[in-house]
């Protein structure tokens, strides 16, 4: 897929996704794409068996360690097999294969270090996405906005390319304990843009599978662990 000596590993955490990761996989097929990692974050249902069906790599954690865990492992896994870039995308199908290509263009043609998924941009789509969660993503990416200086449009869009050299950067530590959930995407949003990458973002769809169990992020609780990384490296609580 990718050119100028980039190979392409796409990155899938999942956890308990044994009725939806088979559709995501299948998708695949419309892809030209370098390999694909799916990182099994414990799951407790047939997802491992399923996973056995499609010519893909798989990690297993013994036990759930968080998406950021999984995250890390696909990073790590990439770097030690010769990837230059990196996609994350989810496992319960709110994000579509058949769009990576989207993400790796601004990389690879134009030396983009790093490229998150919007749909909020012209030509995005935010399909059955609950009004209270609506609200919540645009109050949060106008807080980052105003606080780092720079306009953004979908901060928590988890469908995302980076660049394997950016993980070299000794600043950019994503190997700290307490990045192990959904702090490390945005830890790594956070310095990526302080630290003036080069930084984009492209229209994409987000599609909820389902108004009644749409994500696995549990209100109040989960919010903490996305909102926690802006404040603790602004107020260089962590670093």
């Amino acid at each position: 897929m990718a050119e100028k000596g980039d190979r392409t590993l796409v990155v899938i955490p999942v956890y308990n996704e044994e009725n939806r990761i088979k559709t995501v996989l299948e998708r695949f097929r419309e892809v030209d794409i370098d390999r694909v990692l799916v990182v099994d974050d414990g799951s407790t249902d047939t997802t491992p068996e399923v996973l056995k069906s499609f010519d893909v790599e798989t990690l297993h954690h013994p036990k759930k360690e968080g998406v950021g865990s999984c995250i890390r492992d696909g990073i790590d896994h990439a770097r030690k097999n010769g990837f230059g870039l990196v996609v994350v995308m989810a496992g319960n199908g709110k994000d579509d294969p058949r769009e990576i290509p989207l993400l790796l263009e601004p990389v690879v043609e134009e030396e983009y270090d790093y490229v998150q998924g919007s749909r909020y941009l012209e030509g995005g789509e935010a399909g059955n996405l609950p009004l209270a969660r609506a609200v919540g993503i645009k109050a949060f990416t106008v807080l980052w906005s105003m606080l780092l200086g720079r306009r953004l449009t979908d901060v928590t869009n988890g469908f995302r390319a980076y660049r394997i050299s950016l993980f070299d950067d000794p600043r950019i530590n994503i190997w700290q304990a307490w990045l192990s959930t959904y702090e490390l995407e945005y830890y790594i949003h956070f310095w990526v843009l302080k630290l003036k990458y080069k930084f984009g973002e492209v229209p994409v769809s987000k599609i909820y599978p389902s108004k009644k169990k749409y994500s696995k992020i549990r209100p109040f609780l989960d919010w903490w662990p996305i909102v926690k990384p802006l404040f603790y490296l602004l107020l260089r609580i962590r670093k």
